[in-house]
């Protein structure tokens, strides 16, 4: 299906997004929608006839654990209120602990990479299907940018892509300032990946701004996009011909006039990029240009082929794919292929066990596990708390007005000790109530104020000794 040129729909940009010319879709955040209407901004845009797919961020398809059914129910639902042609999500965990672990479960607010094993793809394919089976549309799934990468990985990212789309028939997105963070933090070549990836199975494309800090790049969506990614837009683009392109922009949003131009940069790009028609290769995608893929079914998991001591550290297993070349041949309509064996419940252990290790140093102080790079541990550590204010400030707006520049470090304090177990307003939540159990804050009125926010929101009184008690014990299970 041809998409063409697009922009991330956000609430704070709506008016400027409805006044853009040229626009042909729009990607809106699958969690920020409500599930039975839309807002009016999106509502004109449909009736203008732009597309809108929702792009879901807590689905933890990477996870050890089966999808959810009541996240894959809530992205149904508002791939349906949209009319949405696909959604996408992201390979990436996002959680970890829980039953698999007999732990506390832990979210990471962020996503996360999985190691590329075989371990991992035997559980990811498993997820894929399960996903699929679920949602009502096809489903696309993202590379991300990553801080930090596993021990012990067997596969290079356009082998685990192009592993992952012959086995399930999934298709991808493709975001290549994903691929150009991959380059700076990790010496991981864009266009090796691209050369490896099955180009032919993109669904769509994101460009998106970040910065370097101190050697490090950071994708923050919240600057202008850089010439480095879009050189490596144009080295897919010399390879392929994307059925759509999107401008990706979270935050620190700039006038609708810089949009355009960024805009009109990535058309300017895919112009020049494309190579002259009559040496441009032919792909199976070429052939089905007229709408015969356009219901490819699309999905997502990913597992962890690493097994890790309790505690202790990561150790490399190796595993083989019980799905290795029993379906090749055997496409479904839709682009899914025949079902496989169930991935043995060890590997989803190991994949657990590794996966609550890894989020348990970076979000609760417990040790490293062995063999990742520990001063990159610490970058992400870091990042992960850094972001989590950020959120919170956004949802709670209230919390940074009440404690005024006291807020940041506060949090930061208090998120140190506290991984997040829930969600963000959850997290706010939390936050008020350790604040005001530590005799914030000092000021007077401030601290009236802070107690009423958290009482219209929470209850009638802060939780008493015994609460506070049971929830000390719960955070030092996890070691702080």
């Amino acid at each position: 299906m041809e998409l063409g040129i697009g922009i991330g729909w956000r609430p704070e940009i709506a008016d400027e997004v409805e006044a853009l010319t040229g626009v042909d879709w729009v990607e809106a955040v699958a969690e920020n929608l409500c599930a039975d209407h839309l807002p009016d901004s999106l509502v004109r845009l449909r009736e203008r006839g732009v597309r809108v797919v929702p792009h879901g961020v807590a689905l933890g398809l990477g996870g050890a654990d089966r999808p959810d059914p009541a996240r894959l129910a809530s992205l149904a639902a508002r791939a349906e209120l949209l009319g949405a042609p696909l959604v996408t999500e992201h390979i990436a965990f996002v959680r970890a602990g829980g039953p698999l672990t007999a732990s506390p479960r832990l979210e990471a607010g962020h996503l996360l990479p999985v190691p590329r094993t075989w371990d991992a793809l035997d559980v990811l394919c498993e997820n894929v299907r399960i996903a699929q089976d679920s949602l009502p549309v096809p489903l696309a799934l993202e590379n991300i940018a990553a801080l930090i990468t596993w021990p012990g990985e067997e596969l290079t990212e356009g082998q685990f892509l192009a592993e992952l789309v012959e086995r399930t028939g999934v298709r991808l997105l493709i975001d290549v300032a994903n691929l150009h963070t991959n380059h700076v933090n990790l010496g991981q070549d864009p266009a090796k990946a691209l050369d490896e990836l099955p180009v032919e199975a993109i669904a769509y494309v994101h460009v998106a701004g970040g910065v370097e800090r101190n050697g490090v790049w950071h994708d923050t969506h919240a600057h202008p996009v850089t010439a480095p990614v879009l050189q490596v837009l144009a080295e897919l683009r010399s390879r392929v011909d994307p059925p759509g392109v999107l401008l990706e922009r979270d935050d620190a949003f700039p006038p609708a006039t810089e949009l355009a131009a960024e805009l009109d940069a990535i058309r300017a790009t895919l112009r020049r990029a494309a190579p002259p028609a009559d040496s441009r290769p032919t792909t199976p995608r070429d052939a089905a240009r007229d709408g015969d893929d356009a219901g490819v079914g699309v999905g997502v998991g990913v597992g962890v082929g690493v097994g890790v001591g309790v505690g202790v550290g990561v150790g490399v297993g190796v595993g083989v794919s019980e799905s290795d070349g029993d379906d090749a041949g055997n496409g479904v309509g839709d682009g899914r292929r025949a079902p496989a064996a169930p991935v043995p419940a060890g590997t989803r252990d190991r994949t657990a066990v590794a996966q609550t290790a890894l989020l348990s140093a970076l979000v609760a102080g417990t040790p490293a596990p062995e063999g990742f790079d520990h001063r990159r541990l610490r970058v992400q550590s870091r990042a992960l708390a850094a972001k989590r204010a950020d959120v919170v400030a956004k949802v709670a707006p209230e919390l940074p007005e009440i404690l005024g520049d006291g807020y940041r470090a506060a949090f930061l304090a208090y998120a140190g000790g506290r991984p997040m177990s829930g969600g963000y307003r959850r997290d706010a939540l939390d936050f008020a109530e350790h604040v005001l159990i530590a005799g914030g804050p000092a000021d007077p009125v401030a601290r009236r104020r802070l107690t009423y926010w958290w009482q219209d929101r929470s209850g009638a009184r802060p939780p008493r000794r015994t609460t506070r008690l049971v929830r000390a014990a719960r955070a030092a299970l996890v070691g702080k």
